[in-house]
């Protein structure tokens, strides 16, 4: 999916909402569990309850390979009812060397057919540039997280004094254009979300934290919303565990229509 694409379908859905599949065998309702495969009938539900209210989908690899074989059947079946319209994030967070790294490229946008694949910074640009040898697909960067543990590298001041992660969206904004990089960015980090934009206007920033991990999403929008609003935001618990019971597609349906909704709102103010 284009940059145009995305952007058209953000406008049209009046959403830049994300679902992420962060689906748990552990938390899935109890009346999943006697299905023959539990996982694909959850996730089956919760995308068609969501598919009007959001434009992105963002299955966390994890959760599928920690099932093995039966899990990636899982994964595949997923992907299979995601329409082209919508798009698709490999939450991987891979970074290898350079020939591995083309070896994952093509496995998630070959192999699955994933719009975009989520990528570790650390091993520098030929761990990264392999990703985005590839028209048309994305590469997603993490930048700065919203996990208690950014703090041990990300926030690191180096000796130029820029923080580690700002140097990161630095140096590879010389690697890719905004038609193919996105980066990361933790909702809970306003101020920096606010300075990030600034550091990247035209690049596209996946947003996690809003929802289960307390992310404001109207603070979000106003910290790092652009001309083409330049930011999907996801949100996973809050959506897919809504409800432990029979209910619980009506309900994560329920939940992404209220993001929708203030989403719609957001990009009115914004004159999108």
């Amino acid at each position: 999916m284009t940059r145009a694409e995305l952007v058209a379908q953000i406008v049209k859905k009046r959403s830049f909402l994300c679902v992420g599949l962060d689906t748990d065998l552990a938390k899935i309702p109890a009346h999943l569990l006697d299905s023959e495969d539990p996982v694909f009938e959850f996730n089956k539900a919760i995308i068609e309850a969501t598919l009007p209210y959001c434009v992105a989908y963002k299955p966390n690899f994890a959760f599928f390979e920690a099932m093995g074989e039966k899990g990636m059947k899982a994964l595949r079946k997923t992907m299979e009812l995601i329409p082209s319209t919508h798009f698709t994030i490999a939450d991987a967070k891979r970074g290898d060397i350079g020939n591995t790294s083309e070896r994952y490229a093509a496995a998630y946008f070959n192999d699955f057919n994933f719009d975009s694949v989520t990528v570790a910074p650390y091993m520098g640009s030929d761990s990264v540039q392999p990703f985005m040898k590839t028209e048309g697909k994305w590469t997603i960067l993490l930048a700065l997280t919203s996990n208690p543990g950014a703090d041990d590298f990300e926030q690191l001041t180096l000796s130029n004094g820029k923080k580690l992660y700002e140097q990161v969206v630095d140096t590879a904004k010389t690697w890719g254009t905004p038609e193919q990089l996105m980066f990361v960015v933790g909702a809970t980090r306003v101020e920096a979300l606010k300075a990030l934009r600034e550091r990247a206007p035209e690049y596209f920033f996946l947003i996690p934290g809003v929802g289960a991990q307390g992310g404001d999403l109207k603070s979000v929008a106003l910290a790092a919303m652009n001309s083409d609003c330049g930011m999907l935001v996801n949100a996973s618990r809050s959506i897919l565990y809504a409800s432990p019971g029979k209910d619980f597609a009506s309900k994560a349906a329920e939940e992404a229509r209220l993001m929708q909704q203030e989403m719609a709102a957001l990009l009115t103010e914004h004159n999108l």
